[in-house]
């Protein structure tokens, strides 16, 4: 339980207010998640965060500042965004239950990330357009606003609930050398990059009016959670298709 645990990271975007940082760290220490990742804090190391961690100080002292979130989740291989809106994206809506019992089952592949987004205004489409799923959590239609450590401490009881009734279960022994490893986030990018530059090239797409080509083939295979060894392939006919133009 404890080894998956470990490998979820919790990322906050843009964080506004330095106590929130601290009392999301002692939300996560609670139920054994210590992997904490601030994209561009507004104010860090501060005094109120480490006063409000009560004891998590050594995640704030351990935890990595990066500028963007790309950066944050580039060696992830599954990466579930909060938002309290569905806005125009078409990948996964989960619950807080099985959005957390599916961070759990990719940990067993590899660093997976929840990421929390700003207190005012959440997490950008751009920001969004990084995640294998979405998760909401529900509360009352009329005041859907929680504060940021309160959604972290729901979703890392979520997690640790998961993890617990887990560990009754044997896990189904698998051939050696069968497991095709999933494509990290920055694989990932590598492959949305590469398929815009093809599809300009074979002019599909119109990089002066892309409308929202890009975004829709984002989610297509974010929602497939593609292998190392399946972006491999595409790109291999990426490269193919550029050549036999």
């Amino acid at each position: 339980m404890e080894q998956r645990l470990g490998r979820v990271r919790v990322v906050l975007v843009g964080t506004t207010h330095p106590g929130n940082i601290g009392s999301a760290a002692r939300a996560m220490k609670a139920m054994g998640v210590t992997d904490l990742v601030l994209v561009a804090p507004e104010r860090f190391p501060h005094a109120d965060a480490t006063a409000l961690a009560s004891g998590a100080d050594d995640l704030l002292a351990r935890a990595r500042v990066v500028d963007d979130l790309a950066a944050a989740v580039s060696d992830c291989v599954w990466v579930i965004g909060t938002s309290a809106r569905l806005r125009t994206h078409s990948v996964p809506v989960l619950g807080p239950d099985v959005a957390a019992e599916q961070v759990l089952t990719h940990a067993s592949e590899g660093p997976v990330a929840l990421v929390f987004g700003r207190e005012h205004s959440g997490l950008t489409n751009t920001e969004l357009d990084h995640c294998n799923a979405f998760v909401q959590i529900p509360t009352v239609a009329d005041f859907s606003s929680l504060n940021l450590a309160g959604s972290v401490q729901v979703m890392a009881y979520a997690l640790r609930m998961a993890a617990l009734a887990g560990e009754s279960i044997e896990p189904a022994a698998e051939p050696e050398g069968a497991r095709d490893p999933l494509a990290t986030q920055a694989e990932m990018e590598g492959l949305f990059s590469h398929l815009e530059q093809a599809l300009t090239t074979i002019e599909v797409l119109d990089p002066e009016n892309p409308r929202h080509l890009m975004r829709r083939l984002r989610h297509l295979y974010m929602r497939a959670g593609l292998s190392a060894s399946e972006v491999r392939m595409l790109r291999g006919i990426l490269t193919h298709t550029e050549r036999g133009r």
